[in-house]
């Protein structure tokens, strides 16, 4: 019988096989799971481990989630870094412990105002600002998680970010405390951070509900499906929206090797996605690499192995 570090050597042995389903994925998240559940639901489907998600969602959050499958899991950084888009009611008048609607109210405000006084509020989160992310999220400070410290009762000191928030555009409803706002942002941006500070701004306070990510990069709902219906669509896809760059088959060996090519075979500043095409048999392009510019010289960001 196996000791107890030949299974352990055996489990970590499979972990580490290598991948053999590869592409990638646009779920549409419901809410009541976490982003990790998506992956776990995904890695039982499809027989593969070796999956990740760009940009996490909050359990009580739904929308579009990125999710990358076998090589797809190298592009991950530049899926991540796309701007997002999200749709959530602003709650004026109450303060909750977690900023949204899933924790306990913890403070109460008398608000009485008027739709331009909260549209000309919301100006000032407009632009490039910065923004402390709030304790409920999994940001690390020494080592811990801030929603872990929170659930301890800790309150810890956090470093604000840089964020940029291209558009907060509020609408009124029939309750004179409800905002409809759509929100379009960086990478990093805590859309419960904007709800709170907005009330803040307008003298009390604030949270947000129904949290919905409509568009993560290039991806929006209307190419998301539920986790076991979401079809695995190419590598290639994956980094869509990058200038792609066809190359001919005497190129392969310099690309599958960590080379670049010529400068002036790149067509404006990047990053470009290498790609074989496949017109003869009708299949999709084959993502060989992405190459970046940095300062004046082409740079390997990412080169794709052939599938297993």
């Amino acid at each position: 019988m196996p000791s107890r570090l030949d299974r352990t050597i055996q489990r970590t042995m499979a972990r580490r096989k290598p991948a053999t389903v590869h592409g990638m994925l646009v779920v549409d998240k419901p809410a009541g799971m976490t982003s990790h559940d998506v992956v776990g639901l995904l890695r039982r489907r499809l027989g593969e481990r070796r999956i990740g998600h760009a940009g996490t969602l909050d359990p009580d959050a739904t929308g579009v989630l990125v999710v990358g499958v076998g090589n797809a899991t190298r592009l991950m950084r530049y899926a991540t870094a796309g701007e997002k888009t999200y749709q959530c009611e602003v709650v004026l008048g109450s303060e909750t412990s977690t900023l949204d609607s899933s924790g306990e109210v913890t403070a109460r405000h008398h608000m009485v105002l008027e739709p331009d006084e909260v549209r000309e509020a919301s100006k000032a989160f407009l632009g490039e600002i910065q923004q402390v992310p709030p304790m409920v999220s999994a940001v690390r400070v020494g080592g811990r998680r801030l929603h872990e410290l929170a659930r301890e009762g800790v309150e810890v000191e956090r470093a604000p970010r840089h964020i940029t928030v291209s558009s907060f555009d509020l609408q009124p409803t029939s309750d004179p405390l409800v905002y409809r706002a759509v929100i379009t942002c960086s990478a990093g941006t805590y859309v419960r951070t904007l709800g709170a500070d907005l009330g803040s701004a307008l003298g009390g306070g604030a949270h947000i509900r129904a949290l919905r990510r409509t568009a993560s990069g290039s991806f929006g709902e209307d190419q998301a499906a539920a986790p076991d219906e979401a079809r695995l669509r190419p590598v290639v896809d994956m980094v869509g929206s990058m200038t792609r760059m066809l190359v001919s088959v005497s190129d392969h060996p310099t690309i599958r090797n960590g080379g670049v090519l010529p400068f002036d075979r790149y067509q404006g500043e990047g990053p470009w996605a290498v790609v074989a095409a496949h017109p003869d048999t009708g299949g999709s392009d084959e993502l060989l690499a992405v190459h970046e510019l940095v300062g004046d010289r082409i740079r390997v960001g990412v080169v794709i192995p052939l599938p297993s």
